[in-house]
């Protein structure tokens, strides 16, 4: 089994797509993804600073996007190799990472690729309208004991929002506690500051949610034709309309890789993918699923790598 894996907000980096748009077919489906997010995502993933990419409202379409392209470019590659859906439902399982989980949505045919950039949109611009109301952040907790991390999260008064696996818990609350937490970190721990705009997956999010649920209550959605995995519990998603509800609480609601890194391994994961803009959740892999083979999907000169990889286990 192998799972391709779609990143989360704060993977992004300033002109990440300027290789994949050279392909027009690429460059053609980045333009129609930009009308139906209501985002510029060929200018931002081509030409836009580290600041403006930040933007909650620009950032979560642009990651979204950039990892159905690649996947696109993918599964072209694959198609070319005789690998055909049938092959692929039985090698092939996908997961996302936080807003990552709509590009896992339309990869999976729960949704339409044009349905998951358009419902980002709504999500972005919903979460940094929250995010906007009190100065919230988030700061990564990597090494230390599980257990003596979470506890130091909570006595600063934050959330364990993104349990990571791999030796790393995402706190996320105000400002004001994140410090308290960097300048008392749990022994052997470091605290790292992300760039993002807010507390997300905490209760600081609920404005936004029922923003987004009035923008999915009609979207067709079916049931997923590939292995997909939830990142609110780890479980296998079998009701495309129960996970097109998911998709909306989980904005408010904390994100747990690390089960979804354990149902990878009791599924008998033999490969690790990450799609465009990739490198956070590989590197998450080589700690927390030691010994699995893991490609980078970073630019189309990665992908041979990622057939490669999935023939193999075909």
């Amino acid at each position: 089994m192998i799972v391709i894996a779609c990143p989360g907000q704060g993977s992004q980096t300033p002109g990440f797509l300027t290789d994949w748009i050279a392909d027009s077919a690429s460059r053609s489906f980045l333009e129609a993804a930009s009308e139906a997010s209501g985002v510029d995502l060929v200018r931002h993933g081509t030409q836009s600073d580290a600041e403006t990419i930040r933007a909650t409202e620009i950032a979560q379409p642009l990651i979204v996007a950039a990892a159905i392209l690649s996947w696109r470019a993918l599964a072209a590659r694959l198609d070319g190799a005789g690998l055909d859906a049938t092959t692929l439902g039985a090698t092939v399982g996908t997961a996302g990472h936080s807003v990552g989980e709509f590009a896992a949505a339309a990869i999976s045919g729960v949704v339409s690729e044009t349905d998951a950039v358009r419902l980002v949109g709504v999500r972005g611009r919903a979460m940094a309208e929250a995010a906007a109301v009190e100065q919230t952040g988030m700061s990564a907790v990597v090494g230390g004991v599980e257990a003596d991390v979470l506890s130091a999260i909570e006595a600063a008064g934050l959330t364990a929002a993104n349990r990571n696996g791999g030796g790393q818990i995402v706190a996320a609350g105000a400002l004001a506690g994140l410090a308290k937490l960097g300048e008392s970190a749990p022994r052997g721990a470091r605290v790292i500051p992300l760039q993002v705009a807010g507390a997300f997956h905490t209760s600081y999010m609920a404005s936004a949610v029922p923003v987004l649920a009035q923008a999915a209550e009609s979207t067709a959605v079916s049931d997923p034709s590939l292995k997909l995995w939830s990142n609110a519990d780890g479980g296998l998603v079998t009701s495309g309309a129960s996970f097109r509800d998911s998709l909306v609480s989980q904005i408010a609601s904390p994100v747990r890789w690390d089960s979804c890194m354990e149902s990878f391994q009791a599924a008998g994961i033999t490969g690790f993918i990450e799609l465009t803009p990739a490198g956070a959740l590989t590197g998450i892999a080589k700690r927390g699923m030691k010994g699995i083979p893991s490609v980078a999907v970073k630019t189309p000169a990665d992908l041979d790598a990622a057939v490669q990889l999935i023939t193999d286990a075909a």
